[in-house]
């Protein structure tokens, strides 16, 4: 419950900074062109991907096993 009054808290207060500064906006007649910045995109290697999907694997199996141990808690449970 906590968290969802701040989480209000934190929303309401977005709103209100971010609706604030619009009447204080004016323009000089000033530069108005947009600057484009172009970065290069980084790949990711090979190694990377492999350690990734080493994780997603061993979580798999981590979750399952938590399942099964839940299940067998369950029909213990029935007994």
């Amino acid at each position: 419950m906590k968290k969802l009054v701040l989480l209000l808290a934190v929303v309401f207060g977005m709103s209100m900074v971010s609706c604030t500064g619009n009447g204080e906006t004016t323009t000089d007649g000033g530069d108005t062109t947009a600057t484009v910045v172009e970065e290069p995109i980084e790949t990711v290697d090979s190694a990377t991907t492999a350690m990734g999907d080493s994780v997603k694997a061993a979580a798999g199996e981590a979750v399952e096993a938590v399942a099964d141990k839940a299940q067998e808690v369950a029909d213990s449970l029935k007994k």
